[in-house]
């Protein structure tokens, strides 16, 4: 496991994920000499033979929002747009990204 500093390059909400057959938000995580993107969002349309529900789609969106919620809380801001920029702490496994957080500490 290894630990980059970086910042929240941008942030959006549309089409993402696996084959962009997914919505929720996009990020564009970043620092130097290093880029990642991270998901979180549902599966976007539903039809037979799909192996999950409406009601796995609906709590994938909440999870997502929540999240969306703790962010703006560290990093002390109202709305997705003022995330540009803000510090933040990547740990990667080998190339893996495993998780980000806000570096509230230097906030």
């Amino acid at each position: 496991m290894r630990k980059e500093l970086g910042k929240i390059r941008s942030i959006s909400l549309g089409d993402g994920g696996y084959q962009d057959a997914m919505f929720g938000f996009s990020f564009e995580l970043g620092g130097d000499g290093w880029g990642v993107t991270d998901f979180w969002g549902a599966w976007s349309d539903w039809s037979e033979g799909c192996e999950w529900t409406i009601e796995d789609q609906n709590k994938a969106f909440l999870a997502s929002l929540l999240k969306i919620k703790g962010i703006l809380c560290d990093a002390k801001k109202d709305d997705l747009s003022k995330l540009k920029g803000v510090p933040i702490e990547v740990e990667f496994d080998g190339n893996t990204l495993k998780s980000w957080r806000i570096l509230k500490e230097v906030l």
